[in-house]
């Protein structure tokens, strides 16, 4: 049976090409899978067609009329794959500090979370947290290199993969942090349908960063250099195509 699913990957300053094709390439692993590819929720009669929709993104922020349309798709049994950056609202201040404002409420709700900083690219340990879902069943603690995402949670979730940190955030406007654990992997159940969470996978070219920089010296390739992080992606695809 054929299997329809939208993927949206756009935004600013990470590699949205290198994102973009990897999970094509994790897409096209099934044969049923046919993608429809934007970058962002304009085309509502597409996500509403969907069987399963995956978005990386970072600084996407839908209307009101694509945020209800997003929630109505749970709702009524989608499932939903969000990568990395969805949860993400930027806005860069005179001060040079950066806000993570909550523009788009329902859009929140929905993901069950918001983005409100990060430290620095580092390592840190990602580590299960017991609740059996197929998507973490037999994945083992492991160390990543990535940005550790720190971010309210805002709705009902259920942790799947967690981390802890303690410190400070950079330029983020939420720049200091006390030590607790932060989801790493959740699922958020909305009525028939449900979203699937996976903070990890930052990426960034040498060109992400214009027009702030003109060349970035170091290209980030983070979790996608991780042979568990591919498995996380496969198993969250297979998990999304399981749609009820």
């Amino acid at each position: 049976m054929r299997l329809n699913c939208v993927l949206i990957a756009g935004g600013k300053w990470h590699d949205i090409d290198h994102a973009r094709l990897e999970l094509l390439k994790l897409l096209a692993e099934d044969e049923r899978v046919r993608v429809r590819v934007f970058e962002d929720y304009a085309d509502l009669d597409a996500i509403r067609a969907a069987d399963l929709l995956v978005t990386y993104t970072c600084d996407v922020t839908p209307t009101e009329s694509q945020q209800q349309a997003l929630r109505a798709y749970v709702a009524g049994g989608g499932r939903w794959f969000a990568l990395h950056g969805t949860n993400s609202i930027l806005r860069f201040l005179e001060n040079g500090r950066i806000d993570t404002p909550n523009d788009a409420p329902l859009f929140m709700d929905t993901l069950g979370s918001i983005f409100q900083a990060h430290p620095p690219i580092g390592p840190y340990t990602v580590t299960p947290t017991g609740v059996a879902h197929p998507v973490v069943d037999g994945i083992p603690a492991f160390d990543v290199t990535d940005e550790l995402y720190l971010s309210d949670v805002v709705a009902p979730i259920e942790v799947l993969l967690d981390t802890e940190f303690e410190g400070e955030a950079g330029r983020f406007i939420y720049n200091r942090w006390e030590k607790r654990r932060h989801p790493v992997l959740y699922q958020r159940r909305i009525d028939r349908g449900a979203v699937l969470y996976l903070t990890l996978g930052h990426c960034r070219g040498h060109y992400d960063l214009q027009p702030m920089v003109d060349f970035y010296p170091q290209v980030e390739r983070c979790a996608w250099e991780h042979p568990l992080y591919y498995e996380l992606l496969r198993r969250g695809l297979a998990w999304a195509k399981a749609r009820d």
